[in-house]
């Protein structure tokens, strides 16, 4: 994957950098394997806005990507590389050889007609599926599972990636994409690589538009607002009046600590901070 620079014609593509798309290798998707997806608009089941700055935006169908990896021992060929309007990252067909069809995320450097499994047994591979107990030491993976047999959770956007660090008996320490390190039970599966589509950060999309076609608003500072509508609003010149950044309902923001005390702290060897 690459990222197309455009001519400054207008102020809009001055700096403008948009993903070619030239790793795809298909247009549309298996209908079977989408199916349809409401857009909210960030309003709730009472139809008060419970999200703000969402609207709009093109219409989409939500790709059913396998974050299970449960087919073990048979082997599948993958078909087609494409583009998934619900995720950063790029999704692959897989066809295997019993005639299912099923999408996975794509990790960096995978081409069509690879072979792909999943299982303890599967090889060290990039795109293939094994407990963290048959991964060595040092590698790469995403796709990570919390818990064993409940699904990948962790390291699924473009160009994520958990490096193993360490096994100690039933726990293995992977390093994050945070900087956090922690535990993880070595019957938990992970898919070997990083994630596709590794330019996705350095994307520039140059208007508000095309922002707006992916339904995003634009979102409004609360210092551009009247008092009436935001605690941070009002004041001659560009002033917050002298208190901390809140937000609208007058909750602390910027540095309040917002996460619990849960029981998975035991779990983490090093905090991301």
């Amino acid at each position: 994957m690459g990222l197309k620079k455009f001519r400054p014609v207008t102020p809009t593509l001055r700096h403008t950098q948009m993903p070619d798309f030239s790793e795809l290798t298909r247009r549309q998707p298996v209908k079977s394997l989408t199916e349809r997806l409401y857009k909210t608009g960030g309003r709730d089941n009472y139809g008060h806005i419970s999200s703000r700055y969402i609207g709009g935006g093109h219409k989409q169908r939500y790709r059913l990507v396998d974050f299970r990896r449960d087919k073990d021992g048979v082997p599948a060929r993958v078909a087609s590389i494409e583009y998934d309007p619900n995720r950063s990252a790029r999704i692959a067909l897989l066809n295997y050889v019993d005639g299912e069809r099923r999408y996975i995320v794509a990790p960096d450097g995978l081409k069509v007609g690879e072979m792909l499994q999943s299982g303890p047994e599967a090889e060290i591979k990039a795109g293939n599926c094994l407990p963290l107990r048959n991964i060595p030491l040092g590698t790469s993976v995403h796709n990570v599972e919390l818990v064993p047999g409940h699904r990948s959770r962790v390291a699924r956007s473009a160009g994520a990636f958990c490096q193993l660090m360490a096994k100690d008996g039933d726990y293995a320490q992977l390093r994050l994409p945070s900087g956090e390190v922690r535990k993880f039970h070595v019957n938990c599966r992970a898919v070997v690589g990083q994630v596709c589509n590794i330019d996705h950060e350095n994307i520039s999309y140059g208007k508000a538009g095309r922002r707006r076609w992916l339904g995003r608003l634009g979102s409004v500072r609360g210092v551009a607002m009247n008092p009436v509508d935001h605690p941070m609003g009002g004041g001659e010149g560009k002033t917050s009046g002298g208190r901390h950044p809140t937000t609208p309902w007058g909750k602390k923001t910027k540095g309040l600590k917002t996460r619990k005390r849960r029981l998975s702290d035991s779990l983490i060897v090093r905090r991301r901070k």
